[in-house]
């Protein structure tokens, strides 16, 4: 016999009813709180009661309740800059219950339910959203974006606390970022918006550098699976267009900065920095970081301190500083003297000998720098060029051939003969001042001697300088990519206008070349010889 019928509807069903009003009256209650300017402890209820849900849909429904709540309270005006005593005391409340809120969110990133996880990850790039935007009303004429919202962002997608909901439950604690959490974060926003990639960058190598590994063991690899998904990264200004934050993409006036707070970060400093796009072809060497620096100055001691480290590192750090030098009026007198130490007997070994030649041509292609400077210049790479490979002699020659023809007082130095080896050289190697080297009085010998070189492209190379200068400067980027296999390559695919030799015709002076390989005729004609045996398979011959 069936049971009798329920005009009532079972507990759990009742229980969910009361829930699912208590959620509406306490949501309708902040609503008009905001509206009428009354007492705000409703919020507080709606977060508990947030706090305590657990089944997936009622939390779900009590986040997005509790999100248009402070989405409202955000839109008032209640958590901006600015604001008396009585106003500050309840913004300091409202950002307690906010917290709480973003913690419990951060939580749910690593729910075991998904819908929670990606819909806690919409709510926090959201609230990101409307938080800047209410940062930026109240500094209209600099774009904020708040910072110390995203910095909770990125530790909760860095670090993965665990979610509230299921605490008590038996499900291992992880904390591996969730798959579903990383396709959401990179697709939709890491890979897309300009400003997301960049704070997220910047906040990471903060959290990375502040977090032992022993404390957060999977930091750095959660940190890894999102940065190996990153194909692409902008390089030129007008590739940022994409902006999570409206407010980020609008151009701010110059104005001083005055009373912001420190949980947001303006988009500029005190000035704008200065138009660096140009079609001039040095735009293709500077460090592409540097135009989308707010104030590019500021680095600008830890560029001088790579620059003085030297090696790659400093060879790297040249253009940096020359871009500040000529872009943004930054006093480095002593320069050319740190360039100049560069060239020391490694400089045309290194991977990036290409690179300094293009950095150091750019350099030097002044024609107000001083006449003993250059000669400084010239004169030391070419005296390491007696111990250079033959691609990187054919870097030093061209280079050279520029310098001269751009600066005729230099011509001295192919034309002097009374310097002919380093035995009268006037030239003072181990001087680190590029001024005092006294190398206008000496020679370039050492690029001379290069016309009897092993390698017929060098040899040929180096007679440019002893052939009248009427032929155009040399385009360095034809040199700049040489190698050993590029050199072989070109002299085993050099079509031969003229077939080589393949014997050897032994005349009548073959005794001076090969004494034991003839004797004379019985009638001692000493014009007519004959050749005993082979004198080729004789010669070949190695033990």
């Amino acid at each position: 016999m069936p049971g009798p019928l329920r005009s009532l509807p079972p507990p759990s069903k009742k229980r969910k009813i009361q829930q699912d009003s208590a959620l509406r009256q306490l949501e309708e209650n902040v609503t008009r709180a905001v509206a009428n300017e009354t007492s705000l402890n409703p919020l507080a209820d709606l977060v508990d009661l947030t706090l305590r849900t657990k089944s997936p849909q009622d939390t779900s429904k009590a986040i997005y309740a509790l999100y248009r709540a402070f989405v409202l309270v955000i839109a008032d005006d209640k958590l901006g800059l600015g604001g008396d005593e009585a106003a500050k005391v309840v913004k300091a409340w409202l950002w307690d219950q906010l917290n709480v809120y973003v913690d419990y969110l951060g939580g749910l990133l690593k729910d075991e339910e998904k819908t929670l996880r990606t819909s806690a990850l919409q709510i926090l790039l959201s609230l990101q959203k409307h938080l800047s935007a209410s940062y930026s009303k109240s500094t209209p004429s600099q774009p904020q974006f708040h910072i110390s919202h995203f910095r909770k962002i990125v530790s909760f997608l860095l670090l993965c606390p665990p979610s509230a909901r299921m605490q008590g439950t038996k499900t291992p604690e992880s904390t591996t970022i969730d798959p579903d959490v990383l396709h959401q974060f990179h697709e939709t926003w890491f890979s897309v918006h300009d400003d997301i990639r960049w704070f997220f960058l910047r906040e990471s190598a903060t959290l990375l550098n502040a977090s032992p590994p022993q404390s957060h063991p999977n930091l750095a690899a959660n940190l890894l699976s999102i940065l190996e998904r990153l194909t692409t990264f902008p390089t030129e200004s007008s590739e940022l267009n994409a902006w999570w934050v409206p407010e980020m993409g609008t151009k701010p006036k110059r104005t001083t900065r005055k009373g912001a707070s420190s949980d947001a970060v303006s988009s500029s400093d005190e000035d704008e920095p200065k138009d660096t796009g140009s079609d001039n072809e040095d735009d293709d060497w500077r460090k592409g970081v540097l135009p989308h620096l707010t104030r590019p100055v500021l680095v600008m001691d830890w560029v001088g301190a790579s620059v003085d480290y030297g090696g790659t590192v400093g060879l790297l750090a040249l253009n940096a500083l020359f871009v500040l030098m000529k872009d943004y009026n930054l006093d480095y007198p002593s320069f050319y003297t740190r360039l100049y130490a560069f060239l020391d007997r490694d400089v045309l070994h290194l991977k990036h000998r290409a690179r300094f030649f293009r950095m150091t041509e750019l350099f030097l292609s002044s024609t107000h720098l001083p006449a003993n400077l250059l000669a400084s210049f010239i004169k030391r790479l070419s005296r390491l060029s007696l111990t250079a490979p033959p691609a990187a002699i054919v870097m030093v020659i061209p280079f050279t051939y520029n310098i001269l023809k751009r600066h005729p007082a230099l011509m001295t130095m192919i034309h002097r003969t009374d310097v002919e080896d380093s035995s009268d050289d006037p030239f003072l190697p181990l001087e680190p001042n590029p001024l005092n080297t006294q190398a206008q009085l000496s020679s370039l010998w050492e690029l001379v001697s290069h016309r009897s070189h092993y390698h017929a492209a060098v040899s040929t190379l180096a007679k440019i300088f002893s052939e009248a200068f009427t032929k155009p400067s040399y385009a360095m980027e034809d040199f700049l990519d040489h190698t050993y296999s590029t050199l072989f390559e070109t002299e085993a695919n050099r079509k031969i206008k003229k077939e080589p030799a393949l014997a050897l015709e032994l005349g009548k002076k073959i005794g001076d070349l090969f004494p034991d390989a003839y004797i004379s005729n019985t009638e001692g004609h000493e014009d007519e010889v004959r050749v005993d045996g082979d004198v080729v398979s004789d010669l070949w011959v190695f033990s």
